[in-house]
This record gives C-alpha cells, structure tokens and sequence, in this order.
C-alpha cells in the first residue's frame, strides 16, 4: 500500500511538473511575441531610416542644417465612431512609432500636416478637450523638439480652414477667415518678395523688416490643385483601381485658383501636403516640387510612413522612412497562436511532439 501511495505521489508530482514546463513555455511564447509586435519591431524598423545629405554648394558650407520629420493624418478616433479596442491598437501603434522615431532618428522639429483628429468638426468641448489630451499624451516630446500642427478639414471644419505654417488659410469665397488669410498671405509675400529684392533697394520695401533671403517650404493639409493620382507611383501611392478618380476642387485638393495664387504670391521652394492618405510626388507649373505625404495611421493604410528632411535655407534633401506593417504583426501574431496550439496539442499528446511532427511531415513529402 504504501508503494502505491508513492507511486501515486510521484506520477502526482510529474503531472504537475509537465503542466508548470508546458505554462512557462507559453508564457514566454506570449511575453515573446508580445514584446516583438509591440515595442522591438519599431526599433528594428526605423533603425534602417537615414537622414537624407543635403548637396550643399562649396560656398554655402557653413550653413546650418535642420532636421524636420513630416507625417500626415494621424486621424485619432473620438466618442462618436471610435470603437475602443481601434482606438486602442491604432494610437498605440502611432505611439510606438513617434517615440521610437524621435528617440532613434533626434528630430529637432516635427510637422504634422493636419486630420489630427478624425471627429475635431462634431465634437463636443468636453470630447475635445479628451481628444487634445489623448494628443499631447501619444505625441509627447522633448522641450528642446518643436511641434507644430497644420489644420486639416476633419480638425476644425470643411472649406473655411486651409491652415499652413503661417496660419493661411484659403479659398477666396468671402468667408471672413479667408479674407484675413487672404490679406495675411499678400502681407507675407510682400515681404519675401521685399527680401528678395534687397540688392535692388526697391522704393517700396523702405519701412519693411527683411526675411532671410529664402524661397519658403509650403506645408499645408491639403494637396495643390491636381486632375487626379494618376501619374503617382509607389508602394505607399493610391492603389491601382483609384488613381484615376478625378479629384474634386475644393475637397479632394484645392482650388485651381487658390493653388495658383499660392504659387504666385510665395514662390516656395517646395510643397508638403497630406489628406489623400497617400504618397506622391507632381512637379507644378514654374518647376515647384510638391510632396503628398501619406497617413501615418493603420488605420488609413497598411504601411504607413513619414517623410524625413533637411534643409538649409536655400537646399533640402528628403528621404521616406517606412513605420512597421500591419499585415506583418498580424501574421507574427497568426503563426504564435498556431505555435501556441501545436505545444498545446504535444502536451496532451493529441499530436507527436513539434519536431517528430515536423520530420515525419518532411519524410512522407520526400516520398510524395
């Protein structure tokens, strides 16, 4: 009897022994997988992005270079059409990014050319105030990092709000906003056109403060007017079946009109746009380049990105750097779970242990 019992208490013990084994190897699986989706992989990600080198002439050497990141329509869900557990993977994922981004890439400002928020124009004060909140939390930053934020029409409403970095805001229908947008950026480029003519000493430039001799960077929500994405290319352009929609003026981009005054009045060097959630690049009118920069939301597309730029005040180098993909954490996750049931199976011995499992598979396709 008392061989029994001991025998009885060992095979016990064994049980128990086998059931914490098979426990801690799926809690290490899940602890594994989770800290590869959830935090390494950004790192390993973005680690391969470089700082584009700007082709500076010989003359201008001693010129100071800034390092700016630009990304587009974030679009953080509100209490109206965001599901919670969306919410919580997509401003997770963007809070990922960000911060993996300023911590590996030490940006010393960061545009976000605005659709910082998906529901800014049906919110309530308070669901605002959580928004803004909800903001300031995902894209924390150092004090020495500048952040600045570009309205888009899904922040403070449609067609009034066509804000850039000076605040301009356009689209000529006599609205009151656009009519002191409209009297801001004559003002503005009075006074670049006065820079520019500082070696003429022109008559009408005499009571004005010179800005630096420098063609602008235009940033603004929406794209210059274009037909449509048909001539953008690109993994991260818009697919095939849409590029050749025809854009609408007013909502897809903007005005004819509005686009041309802008060029008209600023002369930027280059354009920075967002809204289509996808990349591409057109060339307007007097040799302007303009770069549509896509969402750096999963939510808006599966292989979001950010743009990476340096620039001095009379060169810029861009270059892309691509966030993780959607599809690829989804299938990490996918093949744990299939791992996690395959252990699970071996330990109940309803299934071969992995290895024989996998040779005796490899045996019978050999003979196949």
């Amino acid at each position: 009897m008392a061989l029994i019992r001991l025998g009885f208490g060992r095979q016990h013990l064994y049980l128990l022994r086998r059931r914490s084994f098979l426990l801690s190897k799926l809690i290490a699986v899940v602890f594994a997988v989770l800290l590869f989706c959830e935090f390494l992989i950004y790192y390993l990600v973005i680690f391969r992005c470089d700082w584009p080198e700007v082709k500076t002439p010989a003359h201008n050497s001693g010129q100071e270079t800034l390092k700016a990141m630009f990304l587009a329509d974030t679009h953080l869900l509100g209490e109206i059409r965001g599901h919670w557990l969306d919410k919580l993977r997509r401003e997770w994922q963007m809070e990922r990014a960000f911060q993996t981004a300023l911590w590996l890439l030490q940006p010393e400002v960061v545009f976000i050319l605005g659709d910082i928020f998906d529901e800014g124009k049906w919110s309530s004060p308070q669901a605002w105030a959580d928004d803004v909140e909800r903001f300031q939390k995902i894209f924390r930053h150092p004090r020495h990092v500048l952040l600045k934020v570009v309205a888009g029409n899904h922040d403070i409403g449609f067609h009034y709000h066509f804000v850039m970095v000076n605040s301009v805001a356009l689209e000529g229908d006599g609205c009151n906003l656009c009519s002191e947008a409209e009297a801001e950026i004559i003002e503005i480029s009075h006074k670049l056109n006065c820079s520019r003519e500082q070696e003429h000493h022109s008559s009408r430039c005499t009571d004005e403060q010179p800005l630096p001799a420098s063609a602008p960077v235009l940033l603004q929500h929406f794209p210059l007017y274009r037909r449509s994405d048909a001539n953008c290319s690109g993994d991260d352009a818009a697919p095939l079946e849409e590029r050749d929609i025809p854009f609408k003026e007013r909502y897809d981009a903007l005005s004819r009109e509005a686009s041309q005054k802008l060029l008209w009045w600023l002369r930027p060097r280059l354009v920075l746009s967002g809204h289509t959630h996808s990349a591409c690049e057109v060339l307007h009118g007097a040799g302007t380049m303009e770069i549509s920069v896509p969402s750096f939301s999963w939510r808006n597309r599966n292989n979001p990105s950010f743009i990476m730029g340096m620039l001095t005040p009379t060169e810029y180098a861009l270059a892309k750097c691509y966030l993780p993909y959607e599809n690829t954490v989804l299938a990490t996750y996918c093949v744990a779970v299939g791992f996690l049931a395959v252990l699970m199976l071996a330990h109940f011995k309803l299934l071969a242990s992995p290895l024989l499992f996998g040779w005796n598979l490899l045996r019978k396709l050999k003979t196949m």
